[in-house]
């Protein structure tokens, strides 16, 4: 694996990350709520909970911020490499795991970790492992 150093940009993704556990932090601190997406948007499908509006901002902010993004730098050109067959597959599958999951790649890798929860720290492995062997297994061995 080599790094492309023309695209390589540490400074962005530092920011962004300071970001995301800034927004994190600020969401347990002042509502006590972890800041796991599944759960957010979970919340608003189930009617029977009272706490709606909190989520639907938080939803609306993550559709936002890459049109506040753009007006100080061009967004990235995204290219995704399989069909809507396949997409619609994974979505349906990272959904069903994160329902026998108890949470997603937000709310245990970086909220779970950062709280020390062992849960959280079994289903990010489970998760990066299961990540990297099907890389392998798409790159590697079933060769699309």
């Amino acid at each position: 694996m080599s790094i492309a150093w023309n695209v390589f940009t540490p400074w962005s993704a530092f920011i962004g990350g300071i970001m995301i556990g800034l927004a994190a932090s600020v969401l347990i601190l002042f509502n006590g709520k972890i800041a796991g997406i599944s759960g957010i948007l979970g919340g608003i499908l189930k009617p029977s909970k009272p706490d709606g509006y909190w989520r639907i901002c938080f939803l609306i902010g993550l559709l936002i911020a890459p049109t506040v993004y753009s007006c100080y730098a061009a967004l990235p050109i995204l290219q995704i490499d399989a069909g809507v067959g396949r997409l619609l597959i994974a979505g349906f599958l990272v959904g069903i795991g994160t329902r026998y999951g108890s949470g997603c790649t937000s709310g245990h890798g970086v909220c779970g970790l950062s709280r020390f929860s062992v849960r959280s720290l079994v289903a990010t492995i489970t998760f990066m492992g299961a990540g990297f062997v099907t890389v392998f297994l798409v790159r590697h061995v079933l060769h699309s």
